[in-house]
């Protein structure tokens, strides 16, 4: 199995190295830089499969480096961040971001979600044949990694790809917050609930549904979420 590559990101020496030495425990190639030219520089470079990178970084902080990270190439990056409002976090995944933890974290929770966001990309990179699902005018096709909507191509992150497809592979059944964290994630997060609602707030804007009611994904208060088992 080709060694894996992960870029850390991170000006604080002590956080850098610590998950240097765990990441690199668990067999991967880690790559550490302090700021965001350099993440920029080294990841043209190296082509990194994975990047875990701080929000709070010198001159150029860990969003604009997400947003340019993703210009050219998708890379899943999991991003640290020592702020606790939703605010930022939802920022985060606007620019790209797969997954966030809060500062300070645990060093095998970090390796988790690592493993589980290349899980994943494996999965993506190696679908399984699967016919695409077509739902009311919703056309999601695995194999290409594809959606339309009403025969207009819809842009998703791999990530909303995958929660979109979850829920219209199974029309009217409602998923808690936990079952899609664990079907989409690959990994359980009982404090994870508004990661899962903001990826969903921003697949229902690219359908069309920002302040509208709901044509494809109902929310079920105070469980999840559901694709509409009759969609107009």
């Amino acid at each position: 199995m080709t060694e894996q590559t992960v870029l850390v990101v991170d000006d604080e020496a002590a956080i850098a190295e610590a998950v240097r030495a765990r990441l690199s425990s668990e067999g991967f190639r880690v790559l550490v830089v302090g700021d965001g030219p350099q993440a920029l520089e080294v990841a043209d470079a190296e082509r990194p499969d994975l990047v875990v990178l701080d929000l709070m970084l010198p001159g150029m902080d860990g969003l604009e480096v997400c947003k340019r990270l993703q210009h050219d190439r998708w890379v899943p990056v999991l991003m640290l961040t020592a702020r606790t409002e939703e605010a930022d976090k939802v920022a985060g995944f606007a620019v790209g971001a797969d997954d966030y933890l809060t500062k300070p974290f645990s060093l095998r929770e970090l390796a988790v979600r690592v493993k589980a966001i290349l899980r994943r990309v494996e999965r993506i990179a190696s679908p399984s044949p699967s016919d695409p699902v077509v739902r009311g005018g919703l056309n999601v096709d695995p194999a290409r990694r594809r959606l339309t909507v009403d025969g207009a191509e819809v842009q998703l992150t791999p990530l909303e790809f995958d929660i979109l497809l979850a829920l219209a592979r199974d029309p009217g059944v409602v998923f808690t917050r936990e079952q899609l964290m664990d079907r989409v994630w690959g990994y359980r997060d009982y404090a994870g609930g508004r990661v899962v609602d903001s990826h969903v707030a921003r697949i229902r804007r690219k359908l069309g549904e920002d302040g509208a009611e709901p044509r494809f994904i109902r929310t079920v208060h105070g469980v999840g979420y559901a694709f509409q088992d009759e969609v107009r």
